[in-house]
């Protein structure tokens, strides 16, 4: 089992940056990729971004691409999430998502991670 517990969400004004932490334990080497979606009421989880634990590779979302950056901490089994130029649509409850194993590409489908966080809310006021 892997255990994942976000941190870093909060309130802030459009146009302002937050940086979201992930700190994955438990049995972290049998995964590869880390995500990170977010949900809001109503809606089905939406594909943020992605990366693998070395860092070798990234992919994001068409409306966080440019604003965002993921990226990891081996040494502290930590993935971030950087946003900046926050947009009240990206108001959501954030959540931190690991895949076992391996594939060629990164996954963007929920279905296709195995563990994830609790969440952390991310508000953004206009």
């Amino acid at each position: 089992q892997v255990q994942l517990v976000e941190s870093g969400g909060g309130l802030v004004q459009a146009g302002g940056s937050l940086r979201l932490s992930c700190a994955a334990s438990g049995r972290t080497f049998t995964t590869y990729v880390m995500g990170w979606f977010r949900q809001t009421p109503g809606k089905e989880r939406e594909f943020v971004a992605a990366i693998r634990w070395s860092g070798a590779s990234t992919y994001y979302a068409d409306s966080v691409k440019g604003r965002s950056t993921i990226s990891t901490d081996n040494a502290k089994k930590t993935v971030y999430l950087q946003m900046n130029s926050l947009k009240p649509e990206d108001t959501a409850v954030y959540y931190c998502a690991s895949k076992r194993g391996d594939q060629l590409g990164l996954p963007v489908g929920e279905k296709e991670y195995d563990y994830w966080g609790q969440g952390t809310q991310v508000t953004v006021s206009s």
